[in-house]
């Protein structure tokens, strides 16, 4: 049986090559007929796909926060049902965080700089669903260590999140070790972090 991912959609290679672009050179930057090129078809093409720029940005901001909700629930529950430990979910949901900060630069840059020129609707809905990858990250974090208050476990979240997120910025391509020890490097750093707020937290609870 084959093992290859299926090809990409044309939509899914617009919203690529979109969300190269926009990070590259901003989304006022860009122009249709450019995104169009990209691809390969003509910039009013892009007009079967999508309404416009705004829709492209929508939905590349609102489908990654979706994608990372529901890759992180999918992970926890692979992890509980086949009996992992709480330590371990926690691993499996870090390395989950890194293949996207690797992977999908372009989409940390676009969030950074781009959330705001969404609608009112689909930025909440951004919101929305970080707000829950966010607190399915604080339940896994607090059975790992339960002395650790909900309110620090949730600003440690944050700030490993802020951690991984610092993808685009790490230095030029080629400037880094490889992926394999990228990831490493900021899995070990992450649950440093974690750890480190479990050793100031005065109690004895389950830690790596």
């Amino acid at each position: 049986m084959s093992t290859h991912a299926p090809a990409p959609t044309r939509r899914e290679q617009i919203l690529k090559e979109a969300a190269r672009l926009f990070a590259e050179r901003g989304f006022h930057g860009v122009g249709v007929d450019e995104i169009g090129a990209a691809v390969g078809i003509s910039g009013p093409g892009l007009y079967r796909h999508f309404a416009g720029k705004e829709a492209m940005l929508a939905e590349l901001l609102v489908g990654i926060s979706g994608r990372l909700l529901t890759g992180g629930k999918r992970r926890a529950a692979e992890a509980e049902s086949g009996g992992l430990t709480p330590a371990e979910v926690l691993d499996s949901l870090i390395e989950g965080h890194i293949d996207f900060a690797l992977d999908d630069r372009p989409l940390i840059i676009l969030h950074d700089r781009e959330l705001d020129r969404l609608r009112d609707t689909d930025r909440k809905l951004v919101r929305s669903l970080q707000r829950q990858y966010v607190e399915l990250w604080v339940e896994v974090v607090r059975t790992v260590y339960p002395g650790l208050a909900e309110t620090e476990a949730r600003a440690c979240v944050h700030a490993v999140f802020g951690l991984l997120n610092s993808t685009p910025h790490l230095g030029r391509p080629g400037a880094l070790p490889g992926r394999e020890a990228t990831a490493a490097l900021l899995h070990r750093l992450a649950l440093g972090a974690f750890a480190a707020a479990h050793a100031t937290d005065g109690s004895s609870g389950q830690g790596h």
